[in-house]
């Protein structure tokens, strides 16, 4: 097809759509084409000296909807982005692709109802992508990618987002969810349903941009007009799926607990990638509160960088539990749950003391036992059992001293340290209370 029949086609459809006012059909007509790979010109292609359509081609075109707004300009831009996207053009496509974004904003803010609102979904989606892909480009072309292009959508974005949650008509029962999960738009529906997607392209982009301290600002009025829970499923699942990787980085372990749950058992069955994304971030929490996931589910969902810590927290085996989490450091600090995973070593350690207990079928334990143990795991210098120094052994007794009375602290172990004697005087009755690691 000869780029002068294409541009006709997309000027054909988007004007259908807008006579007929169908709101799928307009989000259809202003989607985008899939941005190529230059790499399917051959790598040596430049992407800026592919053909592009020339501004000066859409000039004298002119467009309306059925209640006589002027669409020209998003023709315009639509044009210019869909050729920059079939040339594999990703830095001009966004800068279009953003300019189509503005307008469309100014003309939602001023349309009826909410039959704009796929299409502001359609359009808020393909900035979030180009921007993406531009910062990309960027990047691999030598220079230094600053995400100065996603920070710009992030504004378009946020634009799209108030004036969706700042219409007057309020949300009602038959706005919410229609057939297939797909909202009911009219002329008199509200763009308060419009709210929770924009949402939650926000939200993947101040993570991307570690700007989590934003997210406040649309957890306040989201949940205040409870909106997270008046989408479509799938929408409520990525919504809680972010808040709960919030409450994750904020040490709020039983709200992120409880919204990663949420996320999982209502995600779609056949999501296998989706699903294991909230794994990622869902079992290191679980590991914290001592629920250890199964074999099985491991292995499902190819989870095999858990395998080793697992093992380590429900033997007490703290040389297995620190070669898994020195061997998948990288991927745990790109997913942002290092830190998060190094608090488990204290479960670790509450299980370790509750095997040598169990061992020695006493109520008082003495510390070196546990140092002994703690040497043999690797977990402390062997240094000092070789040779007779007293103090570097007290200098060990002193570490365990303070393991054992943090664990008491936090209520993993009930009983009380004889700093004198050097021994470890545990409860008669549930010296290690399951209801503390794994709390109802």
């Amino acid at each position: 097809m000869s780029t002068k029949q294409r541009r006709h086609q997309i000027h054909k459809r988007l004007q259908s759509a807008l006579s007929s006012m169908d709101p799928y059909q307009i989000a259809s007509a202003v989607d985008l084409p899939p941005l190529k790979n230059k790499k399917s010109y051959g790598e040596s292609s430049n992407p800026k000296t592919l053909p592009r359509s020339n501004s000066s081609n859409f000039k004298g075109i002119t467009i309306h909807d059925a209640n006589g707004v002027e669409w020209t300009s998003i023709l315009s831009f639509l044009l210019e982005a869909s050729e920059a996207a079939l040339s594999a053009d990703a830095i001009q496509c966004y800068n279009s692709q953003s300019s189509l974004h503005s307008s469309l904003n100014q003309i939602f803010s001023s349309s009826q109802g909410n039959i704009l609102v796929p299409a502001l979904h359609v359009v808020c989606y393909n900035t979030y992508q180009c921007a993406l892909q531009a910062d990309d480009v960027a990047l691999t072309s030598g220079g230094r990618n600053d995400h100065s292009r996603l920070q710009k959508a992030v504004t378009l974005l946020q634009e799209s987002f108030s004036k969706t949650l700042n219409d007057r008509k309020e949300i009602t029962v038959s706005m919410n969810v229609g057939r297939g999960g797909r909202g009911e738009f009219s002329m008199d529906g509200s763009k308060i349903v419009g709210v929770l997607s924009i949402v939650n392209w926000l939200f993947a982009m101040y993570f991307r941009l570690n700007t989590l301290r934003l997210c406040k600002n649309l957890l306040r009025p989201v949940e205040s007009k409870l909106l997270h829970e008046k989408g479509t499923m799938g929408g409520m699942v990525t919504y809680r799926y972010y808040v709960g990787r919030l409450k994750m980085f904020e040490d709020q372990y039983k709200e992120a607990e409880d919204h990663l749950d949420f996320a999982l058992q209502h995600c779609h069955v056949k999501a296998i990638g989706n699903k294991k994304r909230i794994l990622n971030y869902l079992l290191p929490v679980k590991l914290l509160r001592g629920r250890l996931p199964t074999d099985k589910l491991l292995q499902k969902y190819s989870l095999n960088e858990f395998k080793p810590l697992v093992e380590g927290i429900r033997k007490g085996d703290l040389r297995t539990f620190n070669d898994g989490l020195q061997k998948y450091q990288d991927l745990f600090i790109r997913r942002g749950t290092y830190l998060l995973l190094e608090k488990c070593k204290i479960v670790c350690y509450r299980n370790l003391c509750k095997r040598v207990w169990t061992i020695m079928q006493r109520p008082q334990l003495r510390l070196d036992h546990i140092v002994k143990s703690l040497v043999w795991l690797g977990a402390m210098s062997s240094s000092t059992s070789e040779k007779n120094d007293t103090d570097n052994n007290n200098n060990d007794l002193d570490e365990v001293e303070c393991i054992l009375a943090n664990l008491i602290f936090r209520g993993y172990v009930r009983g009380y340290i004889s700093h004198s004697k050097r021994i470890l005087v545990l409860s008669k009755k549930d010296p290690f209370p399951k209801s503390v690691v794994i709390p109802k």
